[in-house]
């Protein structure tokens, strides 16, 4: 006997969205290891890209909802894994900037998604990964613009 829904199981956008949620399972338990939640993780990577970033600008870089993001921000301010401070440039907006103690573990969350990644990509080969990742970029909308 087949598997169920052959006609849904040999659609790309079906088997991405597997993959995707696979990935987005392993990235998440090895967070969570760490106390960090997927977006928590996300906005202390931007922080650290881009701060002290002013806070709008924080939430269209990532694009998150600016009540999502006041809440993500609170509970990361709570954990004094960033801080927020009058903008130096327009003082009435706040700048969000990373901790010491964000950044470090900004760190160690850095390893554990990039080991659940190594996890989630160990059935394909060194070159496989390097195509692999080439493909997703462009059918993503990621890719950059060619001149």
């Amino acid at each position: 006997m087949s598997a169920p829904l052959p006609a849904i199981r040999a659609l790309p956008s079906w088997l991405l969205g597997r993959a995707a949620a696979r990935g987005r399972a392993l990235v998440a338990e090895a967070l969570a290891a760490e106390g960090m939640k997927m977006w928590h993780h996300v906005v202390l990577s931007a922080v650290s890209d881009l701060g002290p970033v002013a806070q709008a600008e924080l939430g269209r870089s990532i694009q998150l909802d600016p009540k999502d993001l006041v809440g993500i921000l609170n509970d990361l301010q709570s954990a004094a894994l960033v801080v927020r401070e009058p903008d130096p440039k327009d003082r009435r907006k706040n700048a969000v900037s990373l901790t010491e103690e964000g950044a470090r573990l900004l760190d160690r969350c850095e390893t554990a998604a990039r080991e659940a990644n190594d996890t989630l990509m160990a059935p394909l080969s060194a070159a496989e990964r390097e195509q692999f990742m080439g493909l997703l970029t462009r059918i993503s909308g990621t890719e950059p613009p060619r001149s």
